[in-house]
């Protein structure tokens, strides 16, 4: 890729670049917690979007797409946005850079990615995160902190792109770490990293590729759920109550609202309990943990649907070590911790019946925990 992108650069330029990259993320477990004040557990991957920069000595930022073969060149003003969607990631970087009151003169680039599209790696988290770190290199002496440069990639999502985002994919674009994840508290936004090194085992994602269009939206009723419940507790969010509390307040919440509120309190343990068995190198423990989750979004907080508990159920029969669904729900990928001698045997019959099943084959996507937003020299 970083051959393509140069000779590219070249052709388009005539002049010599920096290269920047960062990386999509996937996230262990710690689903639908971040809007509860619970925690996260993500961590960088080994997919990334890369970019050749150079400085340009004008007031424009000229951009090649090397995927979408696509050029379009735009100033650094409120009122310069480009029309393209792609470009407009882009260009919100540079203009919440610029509202912090950091600089940015115009560039040219060329970019590419093989973070894989709509499989919930978050590629657009990834271009932001290159982009941020680049300009803060290039034009800012890197003065922009690592958390404040995450916070301008979801800046960027709210204010450009219109996605009204959390914060964990730019964080782990921005923080990710080889062999680690990370644990973000998503209240107070202390992390840490923890080891996630599986020797032995791989971490594969099966991507469905099936997405349900939904006529409401399942995301503003699971999180209206919740609020009512921490409410019904006394507390600011479902970070603050247990299982006792809520059980004491049974009768005051609806039959749904008690298996959504279930499902958070378990899966903010979930997270801490992984932690611990990570720190012992015990992976069966996470795998077992990981099967929980799963159960808990597909029977409690009713997020999944019937191909990714087929695929669950694939994962279970073949013994692989933990299986679930990864992102928000209703399509997408499960995320499967597999002993490296059954990894085969998984894939194809994963593959097999699937296919037998809905018509289609899934896409496999093995991922290895990787470095975020980096210079790549």
């Amino acid at each position: 890729m970083k051959d393509l992108i140069s000779q590219l650069f070249h052709q388009r330029f005539a002049t010599t670049p920096v290269f920047y990259a960062s990386s999509g993320r996937i996230n262990l477990i710690g689903e639908h917690t971040d809007y509860n004040g619970g925690f996260v557990f993500p961590g960088a991957i080994d997919k990334c979007i890369m970019a050749a920069i150079n400085v340009n000595g004008t007031d424009k930022v000229r951009v090649f797409s090397a995927d979408l073969q696509q050029y379009t060149e735009f100033g650094l003003r409120e009122e310069d946005a480009p029309a393209e969607q792609w470009a407009r990631y882009i260009f919100g970087v540079c203009r919440e850079i610029i509202k912090r009151g950091f600089t940015v003169n115009g560039f040219d680039t060329v970019f590419a990615g093989n973070v894989p599209l709509g499989a919930g790696l978050s590629s657009s988290a990834a271009l932001e995160s290159c982009f941020a770190y680049a300009l803060n290199d290039l034009f800012n002496e890197n003065k922009i902190d690592k958390f404040e440069l995450a916070k301008i990639g979801q800046s960027t999502e709210h204010n450009y792109c219109g996605v009204n985002c959390g914060i964990m994919d730019q964080f782990a674009s921005v923080f990710g770490k080889k062999n680690c994840l990370m644990r973000l508290d998503c209240r107070s936004l202390e992390y840490e990293y923890f080891p996630f090194d599986p020797q032995g085992y791989k971490l594969v994602l099966v991507n469905s590729k099936v997405k349900h269009e939904l006529v409401d939206s399942p995301y503003n009723k699971r999180r209206q759920s919740c609020e009512r419940v921490a409410a019904t507790l006394g507390v600011e969010t479902l970070r603050d109550a247990t299982i006792d509390m809520l059980n004491e307040k049974k009768d005051l919440v609806s039959e749904e609202d008690y298996k959504r509120a279930e499902y958070v309190i378990g899966e903010k343990q979930r997270v801490l309990d992984v932690c611990d068995a990570l720190q012992r190198s015990d992976y069966e423990t996470v795998g077992r943990l990981m099967y929980e989750t799963h159960h808990g979004l597909s029977q409690q907080y009713e997020v999944s649907c019937e191909e990714l508990d087929f695929l669950n159920d694939i994962a279970k029969e073949c013994g692989v070590t933990g299986s679930r669904i990864m992102g928000g729900g209703f399509g997408g990928c499960t995320i499967n911790l597999v002993k490296d001698e059954l990894y085969d045997h998984f894939i194809q019959v994963a593959k097999e019946r699937f296919n037998e099943k809905y018509g289609h084959e899934p896409i496999i996507i093995d991922v290895v925990i990787s470095d975020g937003a980096r210079r790549c020299d």
